[in-house]
């Protein structure tokens, strides 16, 4: 939850905006971002996000990759940069979000991002990578729900990386996964936080 009771999961953000700037660095790039009230990762980069970006293998060079729950862009504009060749799908629920998003993209010259709400992704787009920091507050039930929808979106070669806080469940969500049908590896662990690799089954 963000400031004045605001949920950054929310589909309108009511708290007060109060737009700031903010710096990705990272080995390979410097990104400059807006973030706002009401939306994931307010004046900062999230710590989880931050890992990812850092710990990750490259990206697939093209084809279509996703950021679920994009918030203001860390991790879909990181992979624009990375996989220039690529059309990364920016997917919130939240459209402050998605507005921040999408200005962070042009203002940062980075034209092959396409952000959208989830429902407005075509259904015949299979994705190469999924790359998510999830939005584990919506709760368990909700959460499992849009972790098999997007997952079974997966390119019959895609992989997912997930960053999940090991205090809010990250070992048992990667027990349920691979129970679920979606083998799923701890690709690394740093700062409370787990990198969840996830790939199709053999037989799925």
């Amino acid at each position: 939850m963000t400031r004045h009771g605001s949920h950054y999961f929310d589909e309108e953000a009511d708290a007060p905006s109060a737009p700031r700037d903010i710096t990705l660095l990272l080995p390979d790039m410097q990104l400059t971002l807006t973030t706002d009230r009401g939306v994931f990762g307010y004046d900062r980069i999230d710590a989880g996000s931050k890992l990812l970006l850092l710990q990750a293998p490259p990206p697939p060079p093209d084809g279509d990759l996703l950021d679920l729950g994009c918030g203001t862009g860390a991790i879909a504009l990181t992979l624009a940069r990375r996989s220039p060749g690529a059309t990364v799908w920016a997917v919130d629920v939240n459209d402050r979000a998605r507005a921040l998003c999408r200005s962070n993209a042009e203002r940062n010259g980075l034209s092959n991002v396409r952000v959208c709400a989830p429902e407005e992704v075509p259904d015949e787009v299979r994705f190469a990578a999924i790359w998510s920091n999830p939005a584990i507050r919506i709760g368990k039930p909700a959460m499992h729900a849009m972790l098999l929808r997007w997952l079974g979106r997966l390119a019959s070669t895609g992989e997912a990386l997930l960053v999940v806080n090991k205090h809010l469940g990250s070992d048992s969500l990667q027990s349920w996964l691979t129970a679920q049908g979606w083998p799923t590896t701890r690709l690394a662990s740093a700062g409370g936080y787990r990198i969840l690799q996830i790939r199709r089954s053999v037989t799925g």
